[in-house]
């Protein structure tokens, strides 16, 4: 049992690296190409990777039962539109701030999705009002600037997270009805169409912008959307949820790192005592009091 765990928070943190540095992929792919296009094509190709998995997949038995036309169709386009809406804001977001505080900002969704689940009904943890408290205090030192004004690029990583949380309730309903890896397929498509014809109405496509954004959209579409959910979903069979929200956390840290070797990025003092607060914001919050 011991060497299982042990694998699965190695799962867990290679997913973490592998989402980190995807933050440094799209920053660098936005100097060739548009936010939608980047979305779009990366998204393709991530739901390509799936189709293996789906081929082998067999549903039908009483464990997996065939879900119905209209709940496939309801559920994937309500995850689609979604992760559609948090990656469109986090991608054009990116643009306007660093790699490093994207991560930190996007990361807050784990805060956001139980204060949401208020909204059902359910009751919060004093936990992850400790956490809410720090990481709002992180998010002021990070991106409130003179005048309680707030960085364009942030407040916009910020509705996305603010998404990104709203995409894990609607994974949540749906994915026990319709199967995690058909749900995940779906939405990644519905994503992708959505993004791409916005693409072509808005942006300038070119070969040569494709061809210089070519490693960071496999990197983002591959590695960080096929892969890492891959072994996101292998690795939560045997992880505690919350041990696993932990880890999965640390996508921050490797995002600000990869941003610092790579890009060149460097936060202020006050930027890294607020990463500090938000870190130890999500991490709180997602304790057993």
């Amino acid at each position: 049992m011991r060497s299982r765990s042990l694998t699965s928070d190695a799962l867990l943190l290679l997913t973490a690296v592998i989402w980190g540095f995807a933050f440094v992929a799209q920053r660098v792919g936005m100097e060739y190409v548009g936010p939608f296009l980047f979305n779009g094509v990366r998204f393709a190709l991530g739901g390509l990777t799936l189709v293996p998995f789906l081929l082998q997949d067999k549903p039908g038995s009483p464990a997996d039962p065939i879900p119905g036309k209209k709940m496939v169709l309801f559920g994937g386009l309500a995850a689609g539109l979604a992760l559609f809406l948090g990656a469109s804001l986090q991608q054009v977001g990116i643009v306007y701030t660093t790699a490093g505080k994207a991560g930190f900002i996007t990361g807050l969704y784990v805060i956001l999705v139980p204060i949401i689940s208020l909204f059902w009904g359910h009751r919060i943890q004093s936990g992850t009002w400790v956490g809410v408290g720090c990481a709002t205090v992180g998010l002021y030192l990070l991106s409130i600037k003179t005048g309680f004004v707030i960085a364009r690029g942030d407040f916009l990583m910020l509705l996305s997270a603010v998404c990104w949380a709203c995409h894990v309730h609607v994974i949540g309903l749906f994915s026990a009805r319709i199967g995690p890896l058909r749900l995940a397929f779906i939405q990644y498509m519905v994503c992708a169409v959505l993004s791409l014809v916005i693409a072509l109405v808005s942006e300038n496509i070119t070969t040569q912008g494709l061809l210089g954004a070519a490693i960071p959209i496999l990197y983002g579409g591959i590695l960080s959307v096929g892969v890492a959910y891959t072994l996101q979903v292998v690795a939560q069979q045997k992880a505690h949820p919350a041990h696993a929200a932990i880890i999965l956390s640390l996508e921050t840290v490797f995002a600000a790192f990869g941003g610092w070797i790579i890009l060149g990025e460097v936060l202020s003092l006050r930027g890294l005592i607020g990463c500090g607060f938000m870190l130890v914001g999500m991490i709180i919050s997602q304790l057993k009091w």
